[in-house]
């Protein structure tokens, strides 16, 4: 008859097997992972503003993990499409969404989305913060300045337009909030994503944008394209003679399209706290600097919590922008 004692060494020894078996798979993932290619979801067209970080972080980060980055651009709604895709993708740590503030927007706007972009999606940190810059197409629009954009503006409602990466984007909510800030009737063209936008506003085929500087900043120092103002608190260093839009006679007038790295809900926790760590590394590293700079972002440090956090508050501001513009698609 088995006593009590090597009964109890026997439940313990199975107990103990049996935690490690739980941790097992946990350890396993932490130590292997990257073991094959990675997915970055991009909601928006190639060429947009979310491209010009999300393609050199891929770099980047392809040279710290040793791992392939592969970068799926899925345009769509507003960048819902690529966010539905990635909230719904398996979470086994290969596939991340590369997203931006156009997210913190769309549940105002798509009451029916079938994703929470807060609950459905695990943030990893912020990526890059370009502001935006008020930009025009050089021999379309004469306005040198910002103040004599606005008198033209205003002297001919509804005869110029502005394009923007999709309904709901930062893009054309920027466009809609300086409506209502100037008194102006500009009238609203969305594209699939801010690359085809800049493409047909750099060809003549629509007036004004309202971009994020990542991709605006090199049309701007080619002059192909006019800045008349960035919507930020002080210049930005990649078109230091575009004046801030206070100076320009708007004050109050400042906004960032920020772009963000999140996971699928339940990727292991241990590939969320490595990824987050490759991103802190990648942002610090000189490649990024100088590319950042090029693209007129400062090096963010949201990560985790304190980026969820300003996610929560973004979306605040945003629904509050749709409700007193009267949005509706």
């Amino acid at each position: 008859m088995m006593s009590r004692r090597t009964l109890a060494l026997l439940v313990a020894a199975g107990s103990a097997a049996a935690f490690g078996a739980i941790l097992a798979p946990s350890q396993a993932t932490a130590q292997s992972w990257p073991n094959k290619p990675i997915t970055f979801i991009v909601p928006f067209a190639a060429g947009g503003g979310t491209d010009a970080f999300a393609r050199p972080l891929a770099v980047q980060l392809e040279a710290q993990l040793g791992q392939r980055i592969i970068i799926d651009n899925r345009a769509g709604a507003g960048g819902t499409t690529g966010a539905s895709a990635a909230a719904k993708a398996a979470p086994d740590g290969y596939t991340f969404f590369v997203g931006a503030a156009h997210h913190a927007i769309a549940p105002a706007l798509y009451p029916r989305l079938d994703y929470n972009i807060e609950t459905d999606l695990v943030p990893i940190g912020l990526v890059a913060s370009p502001p935006q810059v008020i930009v025009v197409h050089p021999t379309k629009v004469a306005a040198k300045t910002l103040g004599e954009f606005i008198a033209h503006l205003k002297a001919n409602p509804g005869k110029l337009n502005y394009g923007s990466a999709g309904n709901g984007t930062t893009h054309h909510l920027t466009g809609e909030l300086f409506k209502l800030q100037t008194g102006t009737n500009i009238v609203h063209v969305p594209y699939r994503g801010a690359g085809p936008a800049l493409a047909d506003l750099v060809a003549g085929q629509i007036d004004v944008m309202f971009d994020g500087l990542g991709s605006s900043a090199g049309q701007i120092q080619g002059g192909a394209l006019r800045g008349l103002a960035v919507a930020a608190p002080k210049r930005s260093p990649a078109i230091p003679d575009v004046p801030t839009t206070a100076e320009a006679g708007l004050p109050g007038f400042e906004v960032a399209t920020w772009y963000a790295l999140w996971a699928p809900k339940g990727t292991p926790p241990e590939v969320v706290e490595r990824m987050g760590r490759e991103l802190r590394t990648a942002l610090a590293s000189q490649p990024i600097k100088d590319a950042w700079a090029r693209n007129g972002s400062d090096i963010p440090t949201l990560m985790g919590a304190e980026f969820a956090g300003f996610l929560k508050s973004e979306i605040a501001r945003w629904g509050k922008v749709v409700s007193e513009a009267k949005v509706g698609l």
